[in-house]
């Protein structure tokens, strides 16, 4: 099924509605508009990728669909909540709704993984026996349950990227947000990586993967495709 840039798809609860979304910088006297009339609802236990070129546009709505920035215009809900708040507002609601894997792992070099899984439930106000039998739990469905005592640096590129989806979930996000997840990796470990997001897809989990590279995009369910500020086209993947 192929979908019209200016049709959304609606085909059960809402985690993620936009509205005539754009976004525009200033620098000075001069504006840039990044994006513009983006319309988009991502239902709950979707897998949908964004995917476009550099300067598309994909990185803009990640930040908007991440509660990392603010739209300029429109209206953007994530699971229900309206995000147009204070920033102190807003970053509650990213802390609570959503879990973010990026390129790069984002784990502290000095802390153990388990501890570095621990960190956004204690961001939270999770007590610490709570936080750590969660970390644990999750670390051991990942197989990583021997590590938890290791550095990041005592392990490899795909067990720590492993490391930073497990601590995307830990909190039980509406929303898991993926940058790049495969970027930094080999080949193998990356579809490996890809494999382990369709199995969290496949036990209900909502994922929205960001990427530049159409045959990561294709392992999605779902394609919207970003061009020139604006969604070019979204069709679901049958393949």
């Amino acid at each position: 099924m192929f979908i019209l840039k200016n049709e959304v798809i609606n085909l059960g609860q809402a985690v993620i509605e936009m509205k005539d979304i754009g976004k525009v910088y200033k620098t000075g006297s001069n504006e840039f508009k990044a994006l513009y009339g983006v319309n988009l609802i991502i239902n709950k236990g979707e897998f949908v990728s964004i995917v476009g070129p550099s300067g598309a546009g994909k990185s803009t709505l990640m930040n908007i669909i991440g509660c990392l920035d603010k739209a300029s215009e429109g209206q953007y809900m994530l699971d229900g909540v309206d995000t147009n708040c204070s920033d102190g507002k807003l970053a509650e609601i990213r802390n609570k709704k959503i879990g973010f894997i990026f390129q790069s792992y984002n784990l502290l070099p000095k802390l153990s993984i388990l501890d570095n899984v621990k960190l956004p439930l204690i961001y939270q106000g999770v007590s610490d026996k709570e936080a750590k039998q969660r970390s644990i739990e999750r670390l051991e469905k990942i197989g990583l349950g021997n590590h938890i005592k290791h550095k990041p640096a005592e392990l490899s590129g795909g067990q720590m990227q492993r490391v930073a989806i497990a601590r995307a979930l830990v909190t039980k996000p509406e929303m898991i947000l993926a940058d790049e997840p495969t970027g930094a990796l080999d080949s193998k470990t990356g579809k490996e990586v890809l494999e382990l997001l369709k199995e969290l897809n496949d036990e209900g989990n909502t994922i929205v993967l960001i990427t530049h590279d159409r045959d990561i995009a294709a392992q999605a369910k779902r394609i919207i495709t970003i061009k020139d500020g604006t969604i070019a086209s979204d069709e679901i993947n049958n393949k």
